[in-house]
């Protein structure tokens, strides 16, 4: 039993076939149904390795690597599978025009309070739309979840971030872009669960935004020679995990060199010149011979 709802139980050498993560941004917590933990000190990350492994392992198969951030209008496709998304809707050019088409889903979704004439509803509403037709386009090519090959799906959601800050967290505009949110993503969860026969996990990160990252601050040789006052405290340089191996072989290696020294002259020091070295026992020899 497990008091911290953040694992379940599951079978270990059944693993998910696909991997589907969303990133909400503008938010902290989502009511989505399924297993929920906080996030602590969130940072920005990618997938760009995950993503080359699965092109990699998976090169002469068909493998589903979608990574989609329409704020900085970039999809990142592999793959054979490329042919199936490629008439996605991707700049923010095409996802409006993708939401005025009769199939949108302006048709079916109340927008309550929302507009379709303001630019920061149609940015949210289009990331929506993004989500519908990835699914819809997965279930009229549902052989690309029924093959060995793992998928991978990281899709980036900043439009609720927006709407907040247009309107305010307080507003009816953002509360009614929640509750939209949350149905559409529980939606595209379902639909996606339900094509790969439950063999998938959906995940939704939900950050208010994201802290910088910690990064280590690197000098060059001209900037030290410019800089006096870098280190006021005089601080030691921080050593590495070597440090410790590289002093055991260093120090083991002088003091076994300092005992062969002491060994070899105490040695010489109390050698017998005549019954020790052959040089004189050979002259001995050739004496007592002549």
């Amino acid at each position: 039993d497990l008091p911290w709802p953040g694992l379940a139980v599951g079978d270990l050498f059944h693993r998910p076939q696909a991997t589907v993560l969303v990133t909400v941004k503008g938010v902290d917590k989502l009511p989505v149904k399924g297993l929920s933990y906080p996030i602590e000190n969130a940072v920005p990350f990618s997938l760009d390795s995950v993503a080359n492994a699965i092109h990699t392992l998976f090169s002469e198969e068909m493998p589903v690597v979608l990574q989609l951030a329409p704020s900085e209008e970039r999809v990142y496709m592999v793959g054979k599978a490329n042919t199936v998304f490629e008439d996605l809707s991707v700049t923010l050019r095409q996802l409006r025009n993708r939401l005025f088409q009769d199939s949108s889903i302006l048709s079916s979704l109340p927008l309550n309070s929302l507009s379709r004439n303001n630019e920061v509803d149609l940015l949210f509403l289009s990331e929506l739309q993004v989500l519908h037709d990835i699914a819809s386009l997965l279930s009229r090519h549902k052989h690309l979840a029924k093959d060995h090959s793992p998928d991978l799906y990281s899709l980036e959601l900043s439009g609720l971030d927006e709407v907040g800050k247009r309107y305010g967290e307080d507003s009816q505009q953002f509360k009614d872009a929640s509750r939209i949110l949350v149905d559409s993503l529980q939606k595209f969860a379902d639909e996606m669960f339900n094509l790969y026969g439950g063999n998938a996990v959906v995940e939704v990160v939900a950050v208010k935004e994201f802290n910088s990252p910690l990064s280590r601050k690197t000098r060059s040789i001209l900037q030290a020679s410019q800089s006096k006052n870098e280190n006021p405290y005089n601080l030691a340089y921080p050593y590495n995990y070597d440090y410790s191996v590289i002093f055991n072989i260093v120090l083991w290696m002088m003091i076994g060199l300092a005992l062969a020294v002491i060994v070899i002259s105490y040695n010489l020091w109390n050698m017998d010149p005549g019954y020790d070295s052959i040089i004189y026992r050979m002259t001995n020899q050739k004496i007592r011979m002549d």
